[in-house]
């Protein structure tokens, strides 16, 4: 077994990333899940800057095949997956109402207390997996997750056709959340720096700007910030409409200064987005709605994730092949 490790050193001064090849535990009750493709996301890239504080195997994007599985489980045993990320302690009332991903005592794959998926296997419960339909392949079913995540937003806020929506960020969740945001009719429009990703978005259907370009201030009803970076919240904030929302998504190492008088006084509501409904992502997927071949810059075996790193950080979608 094989698996791709953050060492608990001060991460924060360069991340010591090694691969080791000792065996990989399956917790006891779990399934263990030999792991196809795993896809480097924004946060393991803030992961590897000092995010969360982590350290063991990180990566939380993946399909793979179960391999073993405990007694009353074993049906799962050779079925192609994907899963969610968050293990609560199901004994509380978050994970007694079916949101186990604010269980404080949850441990989330790759982020916090849980081997991730950079990995040639992982442990996880039945309870997290979702079985790939036959019209997905790996590669795009690696994204279900994230796709996913996207998918939360749209049971955080009512789109209309006339629903005027900027995604700020260009990069590969911003891609996702602009195509899953359109799928609602919703007026999309993506604003990033980079002319590459910005050309991808176009071809997706979005309306594409630069950041720079000058835009009315107060103009959208919704605004996501997709960025990963402190600035992205500001620019979320200055273009929302009075009593618009800011969805924020980006989750990153370090602060974000910022005055909130503006959102007091505008009456902006601002909301936090997470983890959302994988069964969402897959039918999205598997209808085609949502697009993933355009955001894939290349695959790599976990030997060369200084190159996948390195690629990922300037480019859009990197995956894993353990």
């Amino acid at each position: 077994m094989k698996s791709l490790v953050i060492a608990p050193q001060d991460v924060s001064h360069g991340s010591p990333v090694h691969i080791t090849q000792e065996p990989i535990e399956t917790r006891a009750g779990e399934c263990r899940v030999a792991v196809t493709l795993a896809g480097i996301c924004g946060t393991d890239l803030q992961v590897l800057e000092g995010y969360a504080g982590f350290s063991g195997v990180p990566g939380h994007e993946f399909v793979g095949v179960v391999e073993t599985a405990p007694a009353g489980d074993r049906h799962w045993i050779g079925r192609r997956v994907v899963g969610e990320i968050n293990v609560g302690c199901g004994t509380c009332s978050w994970c007694r109402t079916d949101t186990a991903n604010h269980c404080p005592a949850r441990s989330v794959l790759g982020i916090q207390g849980r081997a991730g998926a950079f990995a040639s296997h992982l442990s996880l419960p039945a309870d997290n997996l979702h079985e790939v339909p036959d019209v997905l392949d790996d590669e795009t079913a690696v994204f279900v997750e994230p796709t996913a995540a996207a998918c939360q937003i749209l049971t955080q806020f009512s789109f209309e056709s006339t629903t005027r929506v900027a995604v700020i960020g260009d990069g590969r969740m911003a891609l996702l959340v602009g195509q899953v945001l359109r799928t609602t009719g919703a007026a999309v429009t993506l604003l990033g720096k980079h002319e590459r990703k910005l050309r991808v978005a176009s071809d997706l259907g979005m309306t594409a700007r630069r950041s720079t370009d000058e835009l009315p201030v107060s103009h959208f009803d919704v605004t996501v910030d997709v960025t990963g970076r402190p600035t992205g919240l500001l620019r979320a904030m200055e273009l929302v409409r009075p009593r618009g929302t800011v969805v924020m998504k980006s989750t990153f190492h370090g602060e974000t200064p910022i005055t909130l008088w503006p959102a007091v006084v505008d009456e902006v509501t601002l909301v936090g987005s997470r983890c959302g409904s994988f069964a969402d992502a897959i039918a999205l997927l598997a209808d085609g709605r949502v697009h993933t071949a355009p955001l894939i810059a290349g695959t790599y075996a976990l030997e060369e994730h200084v190159t996948a790193f390195d690629t990922a950080r300037s480019k859009l979608k990197v995956l894993l092949r353990p």
